[in-house]
């Protein structure tokens, strides 16, 4: 039986998937994708098996989940690829447009702003355009690849990984490989894992093929993949990921704390 496995098509996922993609790893894997926000809810409604979902929908799904071990999409310190644009000093923001594909970077976000810099703007959703996006709100979300290759010289930012680490000193867990309790056996468990290692490996021609069809140089894209994002799941992501549970508690983003269980099989 083929596992239905959603995927989110970003450049910073890519070191999660390429092996399945290129056939370089043989396994039991049927690939669907969509942005993060899609995926979690093809995970929630079974639509999908497992999932890359954004780390808050964890704690949102309809019965309790399991996670990979070792593995997720992480940063410590600048992320480049989740940021608030702004039109004003952080403290001053009223309101603020939200690019709706992550769960993750909206709760973010709102954690950043109320516990570092004590506002709590008005929200709506909005396409990921920043010029559009700004004339209606103080501030933009934007992630992903257009947060990555915005235009440095012509928006202020503030990089929410960056944000998270001062605020907190710990890494900041975007997703992780996600599912419902028993569906991936233990060798499952470890094609997911022997993928990012051999994704991993393969940064420089992943970057090579990306710049291929975007703005910037192969370099570029390799150093964000390889000093941004970290693919890892240690005890510091944990305790990033549950400071990130209890924050969203507190602020009534999450109704419950959840337990972070995982897949066997590492």
């Amino acid at each position: 039986m083929r596992i239905r496995l959603g995927v989110v098509n970003f450049l910073n996922t890519r070191p999660l998937v390429q092996a399945f993609e290129s056939g370089g790893l043989d396994h039991s894997f049927d690939l669907i994708y969509g942005v993060p926000s899609r995926c979690a809810e093809r995970l929630h409604s079974g639509e999908a098996d497992v999932a890359l979902i954004p780390s808050i929908e964890i704690a949102r799904g309809p019965e309790p989940y399991e996670i990979c071990p070792g593995v997720s999409i992480a940063s410590l310190g600048p992320v480049r690829s989740v940021l608030l644009v702004l039109k004003k000093a952080p403290e001053e923001i009223r309101s603020l447009a939200l690019d709706p594909s992550s769960r993750t970077a909206i709760a973010l976000s709102r954690i950043i702003l109320q516990k570092q810099y004590g506002c709590v703007p008005r929200v709506f959703q909005s396409p990921p355009e920043p010029d559009r996006m700004l004339e209606r709100a103080d501030a933009a979300l934007l992630i992903g690849d257009s947060a990555l290759e915005l235009d440095p010289g012509a928006y202020r930012v503030l990089d929410l990984g960056a944000a998270w680490t001062e605020l907190t000193g710990l890494p900041f867990v975007y997703a992780c490989w996600t599912g419902r309790s028993g569906v991936l056996k233990p060798g499952e468990v470890r094609k997911l894992v022997e993928a990012r290692a051999l994704g991993v490996r393969q940064i420089p021609a992943i970057a090579e093929a990306f710049a291929a069809s975007h703005p910037f140089p192969a370099a570029f894209y390799a150093a964000y993949l390889s000093c941004n994002i970290r693919y890892d799941l240690g005890d510091a992501e944990l305790e990033g990921l549950r400071r990130f549970y209890g924050y969203a508690l507190e602020l009534g983003l999450i109704e419950k704390m959840p337990e972070v269980r995982f897949y066997p099989g590492c």
